[in-house]
């Protein structure tokens, strides 16, 4: 039972995170999110942010708010979305583009690890139990 408060609490505080990066997508860190976009994403930076924070709000969302029967599934689209936006994290890095206090190479470098980490933290906060 312990296991399964600790798990539920990391699940709402990725969404809860979420939100708020969601958020500060669409207000005070916009110019800051446009720095991760990849040059090769054919949509304008501003666009994909805003695009991207409405994705982040909506999974976020859904892991506080999603049935127990769909977690799994939910964590699994979320494990997806912090995939599909490591990219963006390797071009600040590659670019040598500054945002979000990242601005050396070995501050971009270390970022880079903690993708993974959300991605591995989204799939294990959502994993079913078996019974």
């Amino acid at each position: 039972m312990e296991k399964e408060k600790i798990k539920n609490s990391a699940r709402i505080l990725l969404g809860v995170a979420m939100v708020f990066a969601g958020t500060s997508h669409l207000s005070f860190a916009r110019k800051a999110f446009r720095a991760q976009v990849p040059d090769w994403v054919p949509l304008k930076k501003d666009d994909t942010v805003v695009y991207s924070g409405f994705a982040e709000i909506a999974l976020g969302t859904a892991l506080i708010a999603a049935p127990k029967k769909h977690r799994d599934f939910v964590g699994k689209i979320a494990a997806g979305f912090f995939a599909a936006v490591f990219p963006g994290n390797i071009a600040q890095y590659t670019h040598h583009r500054n945002a979000f206090g990242l601005n050396t190479d070995n501050k971009r470098l270390v970022r880079l690890a903690f993708q993974p980490l959300l991605i591995l933290w989204a799939l294990s906060s959502t994993k079913r139990t078996k019974s």
